[in-house]
């Protein structure tokens, strides 16, 4: 057999080293095709000059376009026949990345569980993507409900690995020669800074995108995902085409813009979890929570830390019930560090 029919949860093992397929070289075409898929408007990602006049040597590509291609490489080897993309842990970007780059992945099991319908079971990986200069440009551990081959077979020992539930202010990799001292606010499109925001503020960032059916294939066939159930409708029982999870993360990133557009670079992702499915016809609004604020060792920036919130339109700052279940409106709970002026 000559068809790649995807790993199921029988086939990993806690240790693996998977190298993944087909490096992609990035060019001024993802930026495009990414800001007419998202409503992104940051400025660093936008404009060359505006980047230089940030330290930079060039606008370097939306942080998201990294993950997505990162991620993208990985799916043939983990996730063709998953379930469901449940969630991210210790998310660091290392180094920008610049049109011209080429991205590959490397993934590490490390942790496995059989759910208790002997049905499917969750993986756990790390993954880190590297440059044409083999410079790890990115990593982060994600864990994904796969389907098992067959029911029958034997449970592998359970195994959960520790994450920290939070990458430390100290860790967070400042990009080399960025400067915010000089910060541009008018061009940047807000005037708010790190000192503006204080910990527990929510902000309701007012606009929605509905999601066309089209519109969310067309967007994970650019990342090269081919997750059967973002495609093929025999995938669930309900006939449906799943939302790819980080579709629904890069617009409410893009929607974040509209009372945050001064947090210019992701830094690390704490944690993510994808609280409830997404179809095509949801209009997907989007609220943030300032969960923490950190001094950055570099000239004129600070680093806040972010609760980002994707929903079906349900209110800002609504998140759990009264037993700590997500609202069924909450589609996605992203947790993560963004780089601000002072």
């Amino acid at each position: 057999m000559k068809t790649n029919a995807g790993r199921f949860f029988e086939d990993f093992a806690v240790g693996q080293e998977i190298i993944h397929a087909v490096p992609r070289t990035l060019s001024g075409g993802e930026r495009a095709l990414y800001h007419a898929l998202y409503p992104a408007c940051h400025a660093i990602h936008s404009s060359d000059e505006f980047a230089r006049s940030s330290g930079l040597p060039e606008a370097p590509l939306d942080g998201l376009i990294g993950f997505h291609t990162v991620f993208g490489k990985t799916v043939p080897d983990i996730s063709l026949n998953a379930v469901a993309n449940l969630g991210y842990a210790e998310g660091r970007f290392l180094k920008p990345i610049y049109t011209g780059d080429t991205l590959r992945s490397v993934s590490e099991v490390i942790g496995v569980k059989q759910n208790s319908n002997g049905k499917s079971g969750v993986v756990w990986v790390r993954t880190t993507g590297l440059n044409q200069r083999d410079e790890a440009v990115l990593s982060y551990v994600r864990w994904v409900m796969v389907k098992k081959r067959d029911v029958g077979s034997e449970a592998p020992e359970t195994v959960i690995p520790k994450l920290n539930p939070v990458v430390a202010a100290d860790d967070l990799p400042v990009p080399k020669g960025l400067n915010f001292s000089g910060y541009d606010f008018a061009l940047a499109g807000e005037p708010h800074r790190f000192a503006d925001y204080e910990a527990g503020e929510i902000i309701d960032h007012v606009d929605g995108v509905t999601i066309e059916e089209a519109e969310h294939m067309m967007a994970t066939r650019l990342w090269q995902n081919t997750a059967k159930v973002h495609f093929d409708t025999r995938q669930r029982p309900d006939g449906r085409r799943l939302i790819y999870g980080g579709h629904v993360m890069s617009l409410a990133r893009a929607l974040s813009f509209n009372g945050l557009a001064n947090a210019q670079l992701i830094a690390a992702i704490n944690g993510g979890s994808h609280a409830n499915p997404c179809f095509a016809g949801d209009t997907v609004t989007a609220w943030s929570e300032v969960l923490d604020k950190a001094e950055v060792d570099a000239p004129g920036i600070g680093a806040l830390r972010l609760r980002l919130v994707a929903s079906k339109g349900g209110a800002a700052g609504a998140l759990k019930d009264g037993a700590g279940k997500y609202n069924p409106d909450v589609l996605l709970d992203l947790d993560y560090w963004a780089f601000v002026p002072v």
